[in-house]
């Protein structure tokens, strides 16, 4: 008998620590190798960790909500296998030896079939409508058998509390295929009972009528990410107007050229995120963190963008190295992010490291607004509609009223290391890049 640890495994450069979302064994339960025994979640990812044995669980070490680090021990699960510490015999280093070979002999033969596993499911959601887990294993044969998420909640699951294994599809799918037989007038009248829990949803949640929607996982720990920020930081938020004319008028006459020759999309992002890295050298100050009464100077400019995913919950993914891309770079990246996004393909990594955000009201024609700031940095910069409006210019003749392309920048900053001053000259600066952009500059 042997007690060994099931550890929390590396889910992604950048990741150190996950939430455990739900145990699928109690103590004392007997599993197999590769069975999973928890529900974990990154800040952006559903996964499951398995058994690397077959054995039984005498310990779980975290309860549900706990967040434990990369590397620590969740559970203790007794095998079969010799006591750890039991020094080994000639014989039973060979066998080890033998048995080491032939794992990494079936590992190189099922690389390239996890490989096409792990491709096909990373772009399809971890839950059904009705909220039923799904392993990336039963989301690739989702994918390739074309079965959609509402068919799903119909698949009745035989693992721990109903979930879909691979068995439970695989019969679905051949069941499906099989012609059905007709079935009697009176059996189709029929209606199943009723259940509990159906009887439940079918319950007036309140007198009133109105309806109780719980949040989702993403959407809980938004909640908890800004209520975090408030609590951390207090924050000030500067506005300034700015004059984007040539900016605009520039944009809008290179970018059917831009898509033509190098196959991006031109958007306003690339050239908010060029000046706001040319303002973040500028005024290095902005581009820290702080750890308790250490202020950290960072030394790469990280510039996340946030973005509104179809469900209507927000990420941030993150540009690194911005200040050193050109723009044609940063239109790659924004492109290249922000799809992705949308289509829940980010790689954990892709979501971490930031040293500043950008946030755009005008997305949804905002004029304005006062974002929180994403921890653990100090700054965030909103960005408001571009709107042409009369506006009060200098001329050889004197002062002349135009229709001029404006917006309204806003930056809200900890108060704690950044005072108003910096934060508005640095808010300054940044309008004065959009302000003074080049309108004969090549792309």
């Amino acid at each position: 008998m042997a007690k060994l640890e099931i550890q929390l495994p590396a889910m992604g450069e950048g990741v150190i620590e996950a939430t455990i979302t739900k145990w699928l064994v109690r103590e004392g339960d007997t599993v197999k190798e590769d069975d999973a025994i928890v529900e974990v979640a990154t800040d952006k990812v559903d996964s499951e960790v398995p058994s690397p044995w077959d054995g039984k669980i005498e310990k779980l070490l975290f309860k549900e909500g706990d967040v434990p680090k990369i590397g620590e021990p969740l559970a203790i699960i007794i095998t079969e296998g010799e006591e750890v510490g039991e020094p080994l015999t000639v014989e039973k280093e060979k066998a080890v030896e033998k048995e080491v070979e032939r794992i990494r002999e079936d590992m190189e033969k099922t690389s390239s079939a996890k490989e096409e596993v792990e491709i096909t499911a990373s772009g399809l959601k971890s839950r059904t409508p009705g909220g039923k887990f799904l392993s990336p294993l039963v989301r690739s044969i989702v994918s390739k058998e074309g079965i959609s998420y509402d068919e799903l909640d119909q698949v009745q699951g035989t693992g721990s509390d109903g979930r879909i294994t691979k068995e439970d599809l695989l019969a679905y799918v051949k069941k499906r295929s099989a012609p059905s037989e007709p079935k009697p007038v009176e059996a189709a009248a029929e209606k199943p009972p009723v259940t509990d829990e159906e009887t439940k949803k079918q319950e007036p949640v309140s007198p009133s009528g109105d309806e109780i929607i719980e949040m989702d996982r993403m959407r809980k720990l938004i909640a908890d990410h800004m209520v975090k920020s408030k609590q951390t930081s207090p924050h000030v938020t500067s506005f300034i107007e700015a004059d984007v004319t040539n900016l605009v008028n520039w944009r809008n006459r290179v970018k059917d050229q831009f898509l033509s020759r190098e196959k991006q999309k031109l958007t306003f992002t690339p050239l908010f995120i060029e000046a706001t890295a040319k303002a973040l050298r500028d005024f290095p100050m902005i581009n820290v963190s702080v750890d308790g009464t250490k202020i950290i100077l960072k030394k790469r400019i990280n510039i996340g963008m946030a973005t509104a995913l179809p469900d209507g919950n927000l990420i941030v993914p993150v540009i690194k190295h911005a200040d050193e891309k050109s723009l044609l770079g940063l239109a790659k990246s924004v492109n290249d992010l922000a799809n992705r996004a949308r289509e829940n393909k980010l790689r954990p990594d892709e979501i971490t490291e930031g040293t500043f955000t950008i946030t755009n009201f005008g997305t949804f024609q905002n004029i304005t607004g006062t974002p929180i700031i994403n921890q653990p940095e100090v700054a965030i910069l909103g960005v408001g509609a571009i709107r042409k409006q009369p506006a009060v210019i200098e001329t050889k003749q004197g002062d002349a009223i135009a229709i001029r392309h404006m917006m309204i920048l806003s930056l809200s900053y900890d108060h704690r290391v950044v005072d108003g001053a910096l934060g508005g000259m640095f808010l300054k600066r940044v309008a004065e890049y959009l302000e003074n952009f080049d309108p004969n500059r090549s792309f």
